[in-house]
């Protein structure tokens, strides 16, 4: 381990992944597994069988009291007076100026209790977010640093956990979740939710079981060939989907509406920044986050310029890989308005070269 990996934060499974092998590398912070047997590997394991990632990096916040659910409502941009006991919600932090300060999850514990599960780059930078709101003396508990978060992912997930609990994991709807025993060990929350669009479960537990947890789901899956999953293929997988990664897609100088995430803005309350936004919704957003695929050869990187037939710049590559399902090159970026209708030819920039490509509707993977 080098001097730089000391200074990174480790996961509970952190040993783990550099006994298995893993490709280990600086992410947010933290030394993470972004490989073991390879991207593509691990992209058609998930797709296709069931796959487990350590995505322990990940934020996670409390927030508790009677004036919590006011607080969450002013300063995230979905309505989560919908939400009841048992449900989730995806979200975003609009900031004052017309970005994004982060996107989260949002989970409804109990009346008056609630979790916010955030990016493990915008930990410190959401924190302060929050309580810049905080007006009310909403009590916020930073559990990050003891919470440990697997995400069992693929077709096969659910059979595979469902052997470690009687949780009855069929009753769980998308977006839902639960608390209960998982290989023995209490109080873990159990997630119909993932970034990976191939279904599946996550798992929120404390560090303290991250082990017996992690050998307890590799047991269980070996009849299903299941294995560990990097950051790599977590990160083609959403792609395939069109799910936005903050840093790249979504960020301080992207609205929610320019990103495609008008979804998840609700005017029904008002938020941060919430008035310009609605003023933006009437009037039209003068760019928009599209897919797009490749017609000539090459892959869209992240910064690549996108420019028209004529070699106007008309936007920029925010995501791009080679999808391993699809076996095509495949990206997304921000492009004019006018350029946002699908089936529209545009070019990416690659090398001084122009190559063709075609604006598509996400996700790119249908079901």
């Amino acid at each position: 381990m080098t001097t730089t990996d000391t200074l990174l934060k480790h996961t509970a499974l952190t040993d783990l992944h550099t006994a298995l092998g893993a490709k280990m590398v600086p992410f947010a912070g933290y030394l993470m597994p972004v490989q073991y047997e390879g991207i593509n590997i691990e992209h058609d394991l998930v797709r296709n069988r069931v796959g487990v990632f350590d995505v322990s990096h990940m934020g996670e916040f409390i927030l508790k009291g009677p004036d919590a659910l006011d607080l969450i409502q002013r300063v995230t941009s979905n309505d989560a007076s919908k939400l009841s006991p048992g449900k989730a919600q995806y979200s975003c932090f609009p900031n004052e100026t017309g970005g994004i300060v982060d996107d989260l999850i949002v989970y409804s514990l109990e009346d008056g209790h609630w979790m916010l599960v955030v990016n493990a780059s915008n930990i410190e930078k959401d924190w302060n977010w929050i309580q810049k709101f905080n007006t009310k003396n909403v009590e916020m508990i930073n559990i990050s640093d003891r919470t440990s978060l697997l995400a069992v992912q693929g077709p096969n997930a659910l059979a595979v956990i469902q052997k470690l609990t009687d949780v009855k994991l069929v009753e769980i709807p998308y977006y839902n979740f639960t608390k209960g025993k998982v290989a023995g060990c209490s109080n873990v929350l159990i997630s119909n939710t993932g970034y990976t669009g191939a279904g599946g479960f996550e798992l929120y537990f404390d560090n303290e079981h991250a082990i017996t947890i992690w050998n307890a789901l590799m047991e269980a899956g070996k009849e299903f060939d299941i294995k560990p999953a990097g950051l790599g293929c977590r990160d083609t997988l959403r792609l395939e989907m069109g799910f936005c990664l903050y840093g790249n897609d979504i960020d301080d100088e992207t609205s929610p509406l320019e990103a495609g995430l008008g979804w998840i803005t609700k005017f029904t309350k008002e938020f941060t920044n919430s008035a310009a936004l609605k003023v933006q919704k009437e009037v039209g957003a003068q760019r928009k986050l599209v897919g797009f695929e490749l017609i000539d050869k090459g892959i869209p990187r992240h910064g690549y310029e996108l420019i028209d037939a004529d070699g106007n710049t008309i936007g920029v590559v925010t995501s791009g890989t080679q999808s391993p399902t699809l076996q095509k090159a495949i990206g997304m970026g921000y492009v004019t308005s006018a350029h946002a209708v699908e089936g529209t030819e545009i070019f990416v920039k690659i090398r001084d070269k122009a190559i063709k490509a075609s604006v598509l509707k996400t996700p790119f993977l249908k079901k």
